[in-house]
């Protein structure tokens, strides 16, 4: 009976005794100690405990490089020129940098493990990105998967953005997700509004962000955004602006549209607005872009449907929208004066009317877009 007992004894020693040496040699090997961050040769320096992403920690220290993903690597868009040797590119960042930025060493701050001291290169505006405590003043649903959140500014006050940028939003654990998770959103705020933020979130099936915003936010809430982030913004030219969305793409325009009405400062552009949805319970603002047809002589707005039901009622353009969009360029609008393309959707809707802008004479160099995670 004694020896039964202590076999199953001795291997449980075994073991917590194999775990213990884990967790020695893990903190050992993983204790890198203090490293130190210099930004932009020494504009601004941060000395910080070693092991964790540079995203991460100098988030921690109120520097916020741009992130769609919330770190998971699969955006993108936390790109860093490293100025020192952090060792080579992951696997994880190739499909996401061009020949050049490798070869200048740009990385993803998400995929660098802070091991020893670095020096980086960020963009200055990166500087002026704050992170704001936010109220859920009011959630509205506008169509069966589109929410539009508004989020009165608490601390700071204000947000100072330009029309056609985006925040990150903090969503906190919730039921079985145990970690903070960060998701990127272009805002639809009317640009005099600078008390609030507005987004417009399409619910995501499985998606840890939408979920948390469809089903579980509510008025009074309290929210943490960050930004302002982007470079999608209306050129200061008196090109044409071509502009393709759907669904939550609506965002970004939405508050540029209006930006052009506001401010008198811009050059008079000519604005063609084609924006896509499958059937008449995924249209909306008609009404308010309408208006926008009578306050902005030189603006067209072009909804079409691609599979209208018979209760739709639809009487405006069907078929997909880079059809509508490839007859309107051929048919309408014309290349003469100079075109700029503005997109904002699924990387495979931008792939598709870049293609289309670009046969019909839009350089790819005037082709701007918004494409989402």
């Amino acid at each position: 009976m004694i020896d039964f007992l202590y076999g199953p004894l001795i291997t449980a020693g075994l073991a917590a005794g194999l775990a213990l040496v884990i967790v020695v040699l893990d903190a050992i090997v993983n204790n890198y100690g203090d490293v130190k961050i210099d930004i932009n040769e020494g504009q601004r320096s941060y000395t910080v405990r070693g092991g964790a992403n540079l995203l991460g920690t100098m988030a921690a220290e109120g520097v916020f490089v741009p992130s769609a993903c919330g770190g998971r690597g699969s955006c993108g868009a936390c790109k860093v020129r490293v100025l020192s040797d952090v060792g080579p590119h992951l696997p994880t960042e190739l499909p996401y940098l061009s020949a050049e930025e490798v070869t200048q060493n740009v990385r993803l701050a998400c995929q660098i493990k802070l091991k020893k001291d670095i020096a980086i290169e960020l963009a200055e505006e990166l500087f002026s990105v704050k992170k704001f405590q936010s109220t859920v003043s009011s959630i509205k649903t506008i169509t069966h998967d589109i929410k539009e959140a508004v989020f009165r500014l608490d601390n700071p006050g204000e947000i100072e953005f330009m029309a056609g940028q985006y925040v990150q939003l903090v969503v906190p654990p919730y039921g079985t997700f145990k970690e903070s998770v960060q998701r990127a959103y272009s805002m639809s705020s009317k640009p005099g509004d600078r008390q609030a933020v507005e987004l417009l979130i399409r619910l995501v099936p499985g998606g840890i962000a939408t979920t948390w915003v469809h089903q579980f936010l509510k008025e009074g809430d309290r929210v943490e955004l960050v930004g302002p982030f982007g470079e999608f913004h209306v050129r200061d030219t008196t090109a044409a602006m071509v502009c393709v969305a759907g669904g939550s793409g609506m965002a970004p325009f939405k508050s540029m549209f209006y930006d052009i009405l506001q401010n008198s400062s811009y050059p008079e552009k000519e604005i063609w607005y084609f924006f896509g949805a499958r059937s008449g319970r995924d249209m909306f603002y008609l009404d308010e872009l309408r208006q926008l047809e009578t306050l902005l002589p030189r603006f067209h707005f072009v909804p079409a449907l691609s599979e209208p039901s018979s209760d739709d009622k639809w009487t405006g353009e069907t078929g997909l929208i880079t059809d509508v969009l490839e007859r309107f360029l051929k048919e309408r609008i014309g290349t003469a004066k100079g075109l700029e393309g503005y997109l904002c959707g699924s990387p495979g809707m931008i792939n598709a009317c870049t293609t289309v802008m670009t046969r019909n004479g839009i350089n790819l160099e005037k082709i701007y877009y918004d494409k989402f995670a």
